[in-house]
């Protein structure tokens, strides 16, 4: 994406221009379109994907399914390297997330709730891998946002059932694994089960939006078999005290699969290796060494955090507070000119009506501990380009945004409270706008000091 379209309102000229390169770095390293060119290549009708070989004219055809944020654009690399072989398909994009494919439609629907528009493309891709043979190959294009935009709720669940499920674990705290294990019980496509409704080889091509890559997690691991369980998804659901507030639907529903009368998901593991095989083409490290390489490029000394930051955006946002400090009056861990960066997905438990994200709370969280401070910023933003339901990728803070706050009538605390973080940046300035990146690879938060 062109470093024009970064916009980032900070009153620190200096600090906005080492910030735009360095987002700028992390998103060109995470590009799909790049990532497939990279290590997907075709020779004729040999195909190599890594170190994995395909014969493309032992296939009587060859579809392409998928769906997230960076699945058009996936799609339409994959459109350019298999040519004539690629029949066609259809993946499903997150609004304003589409791309220019010529065989591969592309739908819009909406995230992170899933729509009808969701639904109905999902049933449709459902009858695609249906219809294909043993003498077929299935490329399914995965990245972040795939676990709403593929959307088919199970048999005696409606779309407001599963909308409403899923709205109140984001809204709970609940981390990725445990909110994906859940959706994957009220579907009928996750935890392997478009592998399971197909007789065609698989390969699954997937950008990673789960620490750890865990292939079962990835988009709810719709072509891998799925090691979670209807109880482990009722304990989730119990454990965040939401379990009463769920629709009537989705408790009776995971009951009678705790009792053994609505099928698990997909756990086989008897199929061949070579029936099926998925390659991670970018993650979180992924953007991260592509910052670090950027900050040594600009001059900076990079530290990468190697723990992933998770729990909650608040407390996180503390100790990246405290980290700058240390930094700036001891040189610890990594002397000025200093670049830490840290990868992660904190989470938000939302108890008050505001509007805002994980980045900007995070981030917001990280003010009061710079106040006063000079030449050293603390920034996060989400590589998708949207931090939470917001407008915005994340946002900035310096040693002077508490006392820019403080001139607008504003209390921090009050607002981290109310979980009204954009509101904030919206009113004191910091916001950093991506628009759409066509990538989704966690969050990325750093601490830039002169």
């Amino acid at each position: 994406m062109p470093q024009s379209k970064i916009a980032i309102h900070s009153s620190q000229p200096k600090f906005t221009r080492i910030l735009k390169a360095l987002i700028q770095r992390s998103l060109e390293a995470a590009d799909p379109g790049k990532a497939m060119e990279r290590l997907i290549t075709r020779k004729d009708h040999k195909l190599s994907v890594n170190s994995v070989r395909y014969d493309l004219s032992t296939y009587q055809r060859i579809v392409c399914v998928g769906a997230g944020k960076s699945s058009a654009h996936m799609a339409m690399a994959l459109e350019q390297t298999l040519g004539v072989y690629l029949e066609g398909g259809m993946v499903i994009v997150k609004d304003g997330y589409g791309a220019p494919c010529t065989k591969v439609r592309v739908v819009e629907a909406t995230h992170p709730l899933p729509d009808a528009r969701g639904v109905r493309a999902t049933k449709q891709i459902l009858n695609i891998v249906g219809s294909l043979t043993k003498h077929d190959l299935l490329i399914v294009l995965l990245s972040g946002g795939a676990s709403s935009l593929l959307c088919s709720p199970s048999q005696g669940l409606t779309l407001t059932d599963t909308r409403k499920a899923t709205n109140l674990l984001l809204r709970s705290g609940a981390t990725i694994h445990e909110l994906n294990t859940v959706r994957k019980h009220l579907s009928a496509i996750k935890g392997g089960q478009l592998a399971k409704a197909t007789k065609a080889h698989i390969l699954t091509i997937l950008i990673s939006d789960v620490l750890g890559d865990d292939l079962a997690t990835i988009g709810s691991g719709p072509t891998v078999p799925d090691p979670t369980t209807f109880q482990e998804a009722k304990t989730i659901l119990e454990h965040y005290q939401i379990w009463s507030n769920v629709p009537e639907n989705v408790r009776n529903h995971l009951d009678e699969g705790i009792r053994g009368l609505v099928p698990e998901t997909w756990k086989s593991k008897t199929r061949r290796s070579s029936h099926s095989h998925s390659i991670i083409l970018a993650n979180n490290h992924t953007a991260i060494e592509g910052m670090a390489k950027e900050a040594k490029r600009l001059g900076l000394r990079p530290c990468i955090l190697k723990a992933p930051l998770q729990g909650e955006a608040k407390d996180l946002g503390t100790i990246l507070g405290a980290m700058a400090k240390d930094i700036c009056e001891f040189g610890n861990p990594v002397k000025t000119p200093a670049c830490l960066i840290a990868g992660g997905e904190p989470t938000v438990t939302i108890t008050g009506k505001g509007k805002g994200g994980r980045a900007q709370e995070c981030v917001l969280a990280a003010a009061q501990e710079l106040a006063g401070l000079r030449n050293v910023v603390v920034a996060g933003f989400g590589t998708d380009g949207t931090d939470g339901p917001t407008d915005v990728a994340g946002a900035i803070v310096d040693g002077k945004t508490v006392q820019r706050a403080m001139g607008k009538g504003l209390s921090i605390e009050n607002m981290l409270d109310r979980h009204d973080s954009y509101t904030f940046f919206k009113q004191v300035g910091g916001h950093i706008i991506t628009g759409p990146t066509h990538t989704n690879v966690n969050d990325i938060y750093l601490i830039i000091a002169l």
